[in-house]
């Protein structure tokens, strides 16, 4: 099955204007498939079958975007790989699998990898050719449950950045089965305590920073603002994963700080939602690899007494 291909009618000559126009237009996919409220933050383009539970995908990266981008505005940040792929798992399970619009989704763990080198910015929009096979589909009732998901980013034929990941699709009425009494509206307030120094955090705007001092070494609280274009494009009853991965991201920068850390592979477990209240504990550790010039960071949040995720960051200091 072929979708989103985006193919238009053959328009009417009108009297002067070029005979021929393109027969496909590039444009991106709906954004409810990639549970996006703005269609400045969807990244895929197109997508089609190739073989079995393989994919073809197509996706574009803006050469500014407000949020993922370097600090020094050079480079499109490591986390818009790990968005994307998000993406791709959400836009596959709901045109390619029938998982109705509506349904929630778990994600369990993500790990992703990029190449400095693919992420620069050019003079054109980053354009890309992604390959994703889904694996380990389980399915329920002629309905998908949990599948696995590999990808492969390329630009220009280059691999920019690869990832994998671990879905389950529940239904509306399991989802508020597992959530049980949690206020779905409920937010923290919009005043907050003052988070990091951008610099400090990676970060170029303050409120791009989710994370404020505890008064403890290489330890933090996540506070970020809920209010965030990017962030929390979407009102949803819990932080996303996407904040969390960038929480942890912005812990490695401040424990490395005045050196530079430049991750280039992120791997992340997630063991519970992580609640908007009380604010979770993010402490970071530093593991230095002499043998390959790598740091590795390793990354937990906790919350309530309970693990909530931990990521291990990979990368190079400068």
């Amino acid at each position: 099955m072929t979708v989103l291909t985006h193919q238009t009618a053959a328009p009417t000559r009108a009297p002067g204007r070029p005979a021929d126009f393109p027969a496909q237009l590039t444009t991106t996919v709906p954004r409810e498939y990639v549970h996006r409220a703005s269609l400045a933050e969807v990244f895929l383009t197109g997508c089609r079958r190739r073989e079995g539970t393989q994919f073809a995908l197509t996706g574009q990266w803006p050469r500014a975007h407000t949020f993922f981008t370097s600090g020094d505005g050079l480079s499109h940040a490591p986390l818009q790989a790990a968005e994307t792929i998000r993406q791709a798992g959400l836009l596959l399970a709901h045109t390619q699998f029938g998982v109705p619009l509506g349904h929630h989704f778990l994600l369990h763990d993500m790990e992703y990898s990029t190449d400095p080198d693919q992420l620069l910015i050019g003079r054109q929009p980053t354009h890309l050719d992604l390959e994703a096979d889904c694996t380990d589909l389980v399915w329920k009732k002629n309905r998908l449950a949990r599948f696995a998901m590999h990808v492969r980013i390329r630009r220009q034929g280059h691999l920019a950045a690869s990832g994998s990941g671990h879905f389950t699709c529940v239904t509306p009425a399991t989802y508020r089965r597992l959530r049980g009494e949690t206020p779905t509206a409920h937010r923290p307030p919009h005043t907050r305590p003052a988070p990091l120094t951008p610099q400090l955090a990676g970060r170029t705007h303050p409120r791009d920073v989710v994370l404020t001092r505890t008064g403890r070494p290489a330890s933090w609280l996540l506070n970020a603002d809920t209010r965030h274009p990017v962030l929390f494009d979407h009102a949803a009853d819990h932080i996303p994963a996407m904040v969390l991965i960038e929480a942890a991201q912005q812990a490695a920068s401040a424990l490395t700080t005045p050196q530079t850390f430049t991750p280039t592979t992120a791997t992340t477990v997630f063991h519970r939602y992580a609640e908007h209240n009380p604010p979770c504990r993010i402490d970071a550790t530093p593991t230095p690899d002499t043998t390959n010039k790598t740091t590795r960071i390793t990354i937990t949040g906790s919350q309530n007494g309970h693990q909530i995720f931990h990521t291990q960051l990979t990368g190079h200091l400068t």
